[in-house]
């Protein structure tokens, strides 16, 4: 399958997998570091938290994050830093475990295949 980019006026435009918006609380790790936070959103390949205050992380580092779903659902993943903004974080996910994946992509459900654009 091709994917078509267009140019627009105000950047190239590209897909991404599509993100959920949904509100949880995620308990980030590194090494002595740990930090709540909330998710503002979550896809097939990783999730945008907000910035807590005194986050001190850097691009590629790896980070431990535990979000809870109802009363239920934990998801528990590594993931690397893939992206910093003043306020938001972003994670792409590096290591599922396999008892996670399924109700990772069962809480994902249409998300986890669709495709969405965005701009630079």
């Amino acid at each position: 399958m091709a994917i078509e980019k267009n140019v627009a006026a105000s950047g190239l435009e590209h897909l991404r997998p599509a993100r959920m918006r949904i509100e949880t609380t995620v308990l980030m790790s590194h090494g002595d570091q740990s930090h709540p936070t909330e998710l503002v959103d979550i896809s097939a390949t990783g999730l945008l938290v907000r910035r807590p205050l005194g986050w001190k992380g850097e691009l590629g580092e790896p980070w431990v994050l535990d979000m809870i779903f109802g009363n239920d659902l934990h998801i528990h993943l590594e993931a690397t830093v893939a992206r910093i903004s003043d306020h938001h974080i972003g994670y792409a996910y590096s290591r599922i475990p396999e008892d996670k994946q399924v109700p990772l992509w069962n809480l994902l459900g249409g998300y986890a295949d669709i495709l969405e654009q965005w701009r630079n």
